[in-house]
């Protein structure tokens, strides 16, 4: 006798269409199975061979959160780059970079939830560092250009999946889950769709992305446009993803139903395909569509729907068709052309806003380099980490040479002393430090930071002198002489353990608070203020302690001294995209922060021959009328 070799189903043959695949593969899933591959973290199916699948992996410019990656400038740069051409290349080569790094781990998924498309319409939004523009038909040119690079140019099949973020007219992030948007419907139809619908009918779109918000009184979660504009504009199955935990905001936030299994019914009818809520725990989500079944307020037809947008993506990203990769070959990480790329990308995205003659400095000018951003390479939140950075000032070392540039960074030096007369100290913790670098050296800030092990601060006769930099609105950072930055973590300890402010919950900020003759110490990520005690520095509710500010030097002479020696000083400022404006937190004041007003004035009293290099995620208001050239 010989072996029977059973055959081939159906959804497995690369000669069928997909459609006639889909309807086979769903006919095979039982209910409980098409249930549970509507939450983020679709779990496999093991009797018919079928991986898990997880819907979002950030791209906004590069493979964000999953480690090393090739950085792009953020997508307000791109923007302004005004080059259609250099973003589908930009697209192009992090969608080889989803595909390299996911051949090492399968964590990394191939639903990228970029790009951004809302319109940046108020500058104060604290994600305007996440859009391209003000400008309706130029963000739908750059998120076409972006999106046809992010799927590749495979007749067939998709190098990755882009989804739209985020649907629609989402504008704010202070209260964002609450508030409403109330959008007139010439308004909506000329500006806020107009960006999405020219990008989705250019064919290179897998699906959106509803935002935390309401339009004129319901939440984007349940929002009629997506079955009367979005699903209108295009043959294509669109997968539409919920955001993070929006599905339970419908209850718990917002009061628009009064049960999940409700809201839940409401979300999957209106268009949500997959439901991002819980993190990697779907049992929650699962359990209220049980019940919205059980209940009668959805139909298995509803479930097949939904299922069926998902694996329409999953067959063009040729998950079912392994035989046949058209990526791998081609996939890059970190090459020579993804590094010239980003080069060049940044290069575009400098806007020259004045100059008098002033640039381009002659090869024997002597250039003071001041400011807070002149040496520093800032990540925002959906940043990769880095593998090369340059900062300003390494360029201006490069370009004319160390002895013709000097650098004054401009920071407040500190001493903070106690009521009983002593100081803050910083431990030197070369030992712990020597446990968390990495192969070239460095220290390894995911190590470092929310660590328990390392020395608290305490306190000693002298202290240490720590750079003390407001960023606005009374927001302040301490940094140790080595670079480190004040953090509290876990257990309440003040370390100096950061590379930098970061994280959702930022544990680098504070807050100097007028008490009695000096100053209370306030950390922001706790609201809790700084304490000292018998074994060491920490944040508690009781007790703070107050502190004198000793200072040692204000940032502005150091600043004045640089600048009257120089033929000409490079102010370079901006933000922190971590603070005072960031997802969640709207801006309060499109102002330059008064430490970084006052650095600016000093070099512009000491020397008239000031450029001011902004270096910021947001627009600034800045009057460049005793300036000769900003950019």
């Amino acid at each position: 006798m010989t072996a029977h070799t059973p055959p081939t189903p159906p959804f497995r043959d690369p000669r069928l269409p997909f459609a006639k695949r889909i309807d086979d593969l769903l006919s095979r899933l039982t209910r409980e199975e098409k249930t549970a591959f509507l939450h983020q973290f679709a779990p496999g199916v093991e009797r018919l061979g079928i991986a898990a699948f997880r819907t979002g992996q950030e791209a906004l410019h590069g493979v964000a959160w999953m480690g090393p990656a090739t950085v792009f400038p953020q997508a307000v740069g791109l923007g302004a780059t005004w080059n259609p051409e250099l973003v589908r290349r930009v697209g192009d080569a992090v969608s080889k970079e989803v595909r390299a790094m996911r051949a090492k781990d399968e964590r990394v998924g191939l639903n990228v939830w970029a790009p951004t498309v809302n319109l940046l319409r108020h500058p104060l939004w604290g994600r305007n560092e996440e859009g391209y523009s003000e400008d309706p038909k130029l963000t739908s040119a750059i998120a076409t250009a972006y999106t046809h690079g992010l799927r590749g140019d495979h007749p067939t099949y998709w190098r990755t999946a882009p989804v739209l973020k985020h649907w629609l007219a989402h504008n704010n992030e202070t209260d964002r889950s609450t508030t409403s948007s109330s959008v007139r419907p010439r308004v909506l139809h000329e500006y806020d769709l107009r960006a999405f619908r020219e990008t989705v009918e250019a064919g290179a779109v897998a699906g959106v992305m509803p935002a935390y918000n309401l339009v004129n009184g319901r939440p984007n979660h349940v929002s009629p446009y997506l079955g009367e504009h979005l699903r209108a504009w295009t043959d294509e199955e669109l997968l539409v993803c919920s955001d993070a935990g929006a599905p339970s905001n419908l209850v718990d936030s917002e009061h628009y139903f009064d049960t999940h299994e409700e809201a839940t019914a409401a979300s999957l009818v209106a268009g949500v395909d997959s439901f991002t809520d819980h993190g990697t725990d779907s049992s929650q989500m699962i359990g209220r569509l049980r019940g919205a079944l059980e209940r009668g307020l959805l139909t298995e037809a509803d479930l097949d729907t939904a299922v069926r947008r998902q694996l329409s993506v999953r067959f063009r990203l040729g998950e079912f068709d392994p035989e046949y990769d058209p990526h791998d070959a081609t996939c890059e990480f970190d090459s020579p052309g993804h590094r010239a790329l980003g080069r060049e990308a940044a290069e575009q995205a400098v806007v020259l806003l004045k100059n008098d003659g002033v640039l381009p400095l002659a090869p024997d000018t002597r250039i003071a380099v001041v400011g807070l951003l002149a040496d520093e390479c800032k990540l925002d939140w959906y940043s990769g980490t880095l593998i090369h950075r340059s900062t300003p000032l390494e360029g201006l070392y490069e370009r004319f040479g160390a002895e013709r540039v000097e650098f004054a960074e401009g920071v407040d030096r500190v001493r903070l002393k106690t009521s009983a007369g002593a100081f803050l100290h910083v431990r030197v913790m070369e030992d712990a430090a020597d446990e968390v670098r990495g192969a070239e050296g460095a220290l390894d800030p995911a190590l470092l930071a929310g660590r328990t092990d390392l020395p608290p601060l305490t306190t000693d006769a002298t202290g240490t002198e720590l750079a003390l930099v407001d960023w606005g609105e009374g927001v302040l950072t301490l940094r140790a002489p080595d670079g480190r930055y004040l953090s509290v973590a876990e257990d309440g300890r003040v370390r100096a353990s950061a590379d930098q402010p970061g994280g959702w919950i930022v544990q680098e900020t504070f807050r100097l608070e007028p008490h009695e003759n000096g100053h209370l110490l306030k950390h922001l990520g706790t609201g809790r203020h700084v304490c000292v005690s018998a074994d060491g520095v920490k944040v508690a509710e009781e007790d703070p302690e107050v502190f004198e500010l000793v200072v040692a030097e204000r940032g502005e002479d150091a600043v004045a001294r640089a600048a009257a020696a120089a033929d000409v000083v490079v102010v370079v400022a901006g933000n922190d995209p971590h603070i005072n404006g960031r997802e969640t937190e709207d801006r309060t004041t499109l102002r330059l922060p008064e430490h970084q007003e006052r650095l600016l004035r000093a070099a512009r009293a000491a020397n008239p021959a000031t450029v001011l290099a902004l270096v910021s995620a947001y627009p600034y208001a800045v009057d460049p009328a005793d300036l000769p050239a900003v950019l």
